[in-house]
């Protein structure tokens, strides 16, 4: 027979810790628990031994008295009574359900109705529907369905559902999903523990493989019933049991494969006596499990690293089920080194964490733990590595200095030389900061924690490799979106994607301009075509005018002989002037058409800019030639009043 123990067995992190502090308060001194500090009348049983009582309202325990409150939780009243007696509070509320408690608090205040999801006898649901006023508590889905039913009012009010620590997943998936269907305004808070979760999900993995299932608790907890409940789903033989004396060698008979598990409010000493049960009983035990039930109850030592479940989140640290003797935690200065970071995305409650053990402390019966130094570790090994290997790394530069930039890059401090930044010399670079970029690392000196890297070097393989795709497709009359790069006299320089082309004067307009600042910037986004290239040289030549928009066509298609047209002067001559009638079409008025007098030369009536209206009186089809006139229109004007004289 093969004998496995469920990974996560025994005593819970909440549970542990409450027994743990009836433990110590014992040892000091008359403590009074209030109420069954957990399901096990063996575990109360060894307390009450030690000299710690059991009462079950506040005015049981003597005025003054030391009273330790239970992992399930009290309602407020029950603190409120305890203060009016003058006692001295032990709180061991679990941090979960002291969170459920935040919830429900935070819920009336905003006006909702909080709805809890769980045994509504259970001391737990009792202490979370306490924090509220009015509270709606259900089992499950079915019972609240008949409560909405009974109040149908509820459905339109807002409300906030959260759930008990222990319960099963899919009754609290289904009631979040009907009731999505059926309330008008919902908030879901899934406030099932991550350890429990992890304790269902490896009993339900571990009684598909096995023939027989053993699950340790007290009958009377819930935890250890949704155990038995589940491990049934999956396993023909389920035995729920107290101790080793309730074993019997009949049941595992034919039993190749045997699992046991444990709830939560199941100490240790009850798991090895009934490992010592079955010790006696069978023979052949494949792995031994004793040695790993010693390794599940381990100390650790400060540098150890250790992976454990986040079983809480707080404003001060997050709280940490290592399977071990002692809880642990995290401070938030210790979770990570990126100040923006938020902690939810760090921590979720029930996910895994890998941790580095900062200090274990068995006089505050706790471990602290650091993230933050952990990770550091494997970033300096990651960063190290990169130098050889020439991994692309992504930081955040975070400021700038005279020498250059300093970047965050997983935590570690980055130095960028300002002519590795990548902008040109002398450019500004204080718009970097708070910006994400790639980087190659270029020297380590770990003893000096001095970290050189490249931004220059990433862009320069980026745009090498853009300018390969670029060669590699580039054709005539290929368009392409581009970035105007610079300006000069004669053009533009456009980078198409790692490769600079030229834009000809010419080719900007087909209105005539003198310079390429007229038509473009620096930094525009313009669409651009092949005019012809040469891969040897390297050289493109691009335009940017839209040849569908043909200036004789648009000119031809929109004016006749004898129209009047609203023309640009855009150059002067000895004979008279050209004017800009559309894009690309210019016409001449010659010096004799200026105007209805002699005009010595053209400057004396117009200058390059002026708008004039002009009359269209001649068109040579053939050259893409036109003659304009002022002249015209003054003659027309003039013979108009003659006419209107008349």
């Amino acid at each position: 027979m093969q004998v496995t123990l469920a990974k996560s067995a025994g005593f819970c992190y909440g549970v542990r810790r409450a027994v743990e502090l009836a433990e110590e308060a014992a040892a000091k001194g008359p403590v009074y628990l209030l109420g069954h500090i957990t399901h096990n009348d063996h575990v109360i049983a060894r307390l009450r031994q030690l000299g710690a009582v059991t009462v079950h309202t506040p005015e049981q325990a003597p005025e003054g008295a030391t009273v330790l409150i239970r992992a399930h939780g009290e309602p407020d009243e029950v603190y409120r009574r305890l203060e009016q007696r003058g006692c001295v509070v032990m709180d061991a509320t679990c941090p979960n359900v002291v969170r459920i408690h935040d919830l429900v608090r935070q819920a009336e205040e905003k006006g909702r109705v909080p709805v809890i999801i769980g045994d509504p006898d259970h001391p737990e649901i009792i202490g979370i529907a306490g924090c509220a006023r009015r509270a709606v508590v259900a089992p499950d889905w079915e019972s609240l369905e008949q409560i909405l039913s009974k109040n149908p009012e509820l459905k339109e009010k807002p409300l906030s559902f959260v759930c008990q620590t222990t319960a099963i997943r899919d009754a609290w998936e289904k009631t979040v999903e009907n009731a999505k269907k059926v309330c008008t305004s919902c908030e879901f808070f899934d406030t099932i523990c991550g350890a429990t979760s992890k304790r269902q999900s490896e009993a339900m993995e571990l009684a598909a493989r096995c023939d027989g299932m053993i699950v340790i608790g007290d009958p009377k907890s819930s935890n250890t019933k949704r155990l038995t409940q589940l491990c049934a789903r999956s396993c023909s033989l389920v035995r729920q049991v107290e101790r080793g004396e309730d074993l019997s060698r009949e049941d595992f008979r034919h039993i190749k494969m045997l699992g046991i598990t444990a709830g939560a409010s199941t100490p240790e000493w009850i798991i090895k006596e009934v490992y010592n049960k079955m010790s006696d009983e069978i023979m052949e035990i494949e792995q031994s499990f004793a040695e790993m039930l010693e390794e599940s109850f381990k100390t650790l030592n400060t540098g150890d690293k250790v992976t454990g479940t986040v079983v809480a989140v707080t404003p001060t640290e997050v709280q940490v089920e290592l399977g071990i003797k002692y809880p642990g935690y995290i401070p938030l200065s210790e979770l990570s080194d990126d100040p923006n970071v938020k902690v939810e995305d760090i921590a979720k409650v029930g996910e895994e964490i890998e941790t580095y053990v900062l200090l274990v402390s068995d006089r505050d019966c706790m471990v602290k733990l650091s993230k933050k130094r952990l990770d550091a570790a494997k970033n300096w090994e990651t960063i190290e590595n990169a130098v050889e290997s020439k991994e692309v790394l992504e930081g955040t530069i975070t400021e700038e200095n005279k020498g250059g930039l300093v970047a965050n890059v997983k935590g570690i401090r980055v130095f960028i030389p300002a002519s590795q930044s990548g902008k040109p010399r002398g450019a500004d670079l204080s718009d970097m900061v708070k910006t994400r970029v790639q980087l190659r690392i270029t020297e380590v000196n770990r003893a000096r924690r001095r970290v050189v890297g490249s931004i220059r070097a990433v862009a320069a393989e980026a745009r090498a490799a853009a300018a390969a795709e670029v060669w590699n497709g580039i054709e005539v009359g290929k368009h392409y979106n581009g970035t105007v790069k610079s300006l000069t006299s004669y053009g533009a320089f456009v980078d198409i994607g790692g490769v600079d082309g030229m834009v000809h004067i010419s080719e900007l307009s087909w209105s005539r301009i003198k310079n390429p600042a007229e038509v473009v910037s620096v930094g525009d986004q313009v669409e651009v075509y092949v005019i012809s290239f040469d891969p040897e040289k390297k050289k493109i030549s691009l335009g940017m005018k839209d040849h569908s928009q043909e200036p004789w066509t648009v000119f031809t298609s929109k004016y006749a002989v004898g129209d009047v047209a609203s023309v640009r002067i855009v150059k002067l001559m000895t004979f008279g002037a050209f004017a800009e009638i559309v894009p690309g079409v210019d016409g001449l008025i010659h010096i004799s058409q200026l105007a209805d007098h002699r005009v010595e030369k053209p400057g004396d009536v117009v200058a390059e800019g002026d708008v004039v209206d002009a009359k269209i009186i001649a068109i040579d089809e053939e050259n893409q030639k036109v003659s304009l006139s002022i002249r015209a229109l003054v003659d027309d004007g003039a013979a108009d009043e003659a006419a209107d004289e008349e």
